[in-house]
């Protein structure tokens, strides 16, 4: 009988225990996420674990025994409450690999807040930093445009997204 299990790995070992189970044969589900944000003042993004420090593990309960996998390299354990493994529905994890992006296999990390154009907004970044203006619309995947009011003038500016907040939400 196939089943997912839930293994718990050593902090920032996913890769290195999704490596070391698939050479010994088992089938590892290890979802990862694209996340998007700022180092040194440019947007950047790299991958991550979806669920930081945990794998999905299919094994074959007939065929397959669990003792290898708690000594594998990367492996903290598998999850347990309390005598019995945790076991993950295979919906579960068909849900996950639906939600994947089909090219790239990642999941994209949804945003904190959704705009919608004429809502007021609060610049929290860069050279307009504290300034409040208009959303007008998306323009690409990391930028916006505002209606600022500059000098007098309003203009529209473009802005890196993660640089707004909803003027509500601003502290």
């Amino acid at each position: 009988m196939l089943r997912w299990y839930v293994v718990h790995t050593k902090p920032s070992c996913e890769a290195v225990a999704d490596a070391n189970l698939r050479r010994q044969g088992y089938d590892v589900y290890f979802p990862r996420a694209i996340s998007s944000g700022r180092r040194r003042g440019r947007l950047h993004e790299h991958v991550m674990a979806l669920f930081p420090r945990y794998l999905f593990l299919r094994l074959d309960e007939g065929h397959q025994a669990l003792a290898p996998i708690r000594s594998t390299t990367g492996v903290a354990g598998i999850v347990r409450f309390g005598l019995s493994y945790a076991i993950v529905p295979d919906a579960v994890i068909g849900g996950l690999r639906a939600r994947e992006d089909g090219a790239t296999g990642l999941h994209r990390v949804g945003r904190a807040f959704e705009f919608v154009p004429g809502m007021p907004v609060q610049v929290e970044a860069g050279p307009f930093d504290g300034l409040e203006g208009i959303f007008e619309r998306e323009a690409g995947t990391d930028r916006v445009v505002v209606l600022l009011t500059l000098l007098g003038h309003s203009a529209s500016v473009y802005i890196p997204m993660d640089s707004l907040v909803p003027s509500h939400v601003a502290a």
